[in-house]
C-alpha cells in the first residue's frame, strides 16, 4: 500500500459519510483514518470485532471497511453478523491470495473487496462508488415506473425497497444496484460487464455468485428461475409482469 499520509482538514459537516475502519494492524487502521478524514469522511477504527461491534451498538455508520483477517472474530463472521442485523455497506480488504474467501465474502453480502497491497485512491473511488449506488434512484424519472412487478413479489426502485405481500425482503446494497440496473430494462439481456461495479473489476464468477444471491430472494425455485434468467453467452435477463 502506497503512503497514505495526508494534511488534514477542517472540521467535518455532521453529514459527512461516517466510516468504521476495522483491521488488527495498527498502522494500516492509523494510515487509512487519516487519509479517509482529510477525503472528507468521518472515521471510527476498531483494532478487533468485538471493539467494532460496540461501536456498531452506539453509533450510525454510512460504509465499514473491514479487513478479513483477525484474530478471534473473523472479518467474515463479523460481515454476516453485521449484514443479518442491519443494512450497511461492507467493504473487505483482503490479501491477493484470499479468492475463495473474496466469494464467500460476497456471498455473506459484502458489497466490495479490495486487495491488498493498494493504491489509496482505488480505495476511495470504490467507497465512493459503494455509497453513491446507495443514494442512487432517489427520483425516477416522469416516464418510468416506480415499480417492478413479479407475481407477489414488487420492487420500489426508489426506494430501494422488495416487498413479497407488503413483508419487506432485506437486500443489500449490490442486491439493490442489481435489480435497478434490470429495472432499466426488462426483458432485455444484459452481460456481465454491464452488472460489474463501475470500476470494471468484478470477475464473471463474482457476478455469478451474486446474482444467485438475489434469485434465493426472488425465485420460488433458484435452480429453476423464472423471472431472472441466464442467456446463454450473453449474460442476465429479467422478466417483469
Amino acid at each position: 500500500m502506497t503512503s497514505l499520509a495526508s494534511q488534514r482538514r477542517e472540521p467535518l459537516p455532521d453529514d459527512a459519510p461516517h466510516v468504521l475502519i476495522v483491521d488488527d494492524d495498527q498502522k494500516i487502521r492509523d494510515l487509512l483514518a487519516r487519509y479517509l478524514y482529510s477525503q472528507g469522511f468521518r472515521v471510527t477504527a476498531a483494532a478487533d470485532a468485538e471493539t467494532a461491534q460496540a461501536s456498531l451498538r452506539g453509533l450510525d455508520f454510512d460504509i465499514v471497511l473491514l479487513d478479513v483477517m483477525m484474530p478471534g472474530i473473523s472479518g467474515l463472521e463479523l460481515a454476516r453478523e453485521i449484514k443479518a442485523q442491519r443494512d450497511i455497506p461492507i467493504c473487505m480488504l483482503t490479501a491477493r491470495a484470499e479468492p475463495e474467501q473474496r466469494i464467500e465474502g460476497l456471498e455473506v453480502g459484502v458489497d466490495d473487496y479490495i486487495s491488498k497491497p493498494f493504491e489509496p485512491r482505488e480505495l476511495l473511488l470504490r467507497l465512493r462508488n459503494i455509497l453513491r449506488r446507495g443514494q442512487a434512484a432517489q427520483t425516477t424519472p416522469a416516464n418510468q415506473s416506480d415499480e417492478l412487478r413479479m407475481g407477489t413479489l414488487v420492487f420500489h426502485i426508489a426506494r430501494g425497497e422488495l416487498k413479497r405481500n407488503n413483508e419487506t425482503i432485506k437486500l443489500t446494497e449490490r442486491e439493490r444496484d442489481l435489480l435497478r440496473q434490470f429495472a432499466q430494462k426488462p426483458g432485455v439481456p444484459i452481460q456481465r460487464h454491464e452488472l460489474s461495479t463501475e470500476d470494471a473489476t468484478g470477475s464473471d464468477r463474482a457476478i455469478d455468485v451474486q446474482i444467485n444471491r438475489l434469485r434465493r430472494k426472488i425465485e420460488t425455485d433458484p435452480s429453476n428461475p423464472v423471472y431472472l434468467q441466464t442467456v446463454r453467452g450473453k449474460g442476465y435477463i429479467l422478466y417483469a409482469d
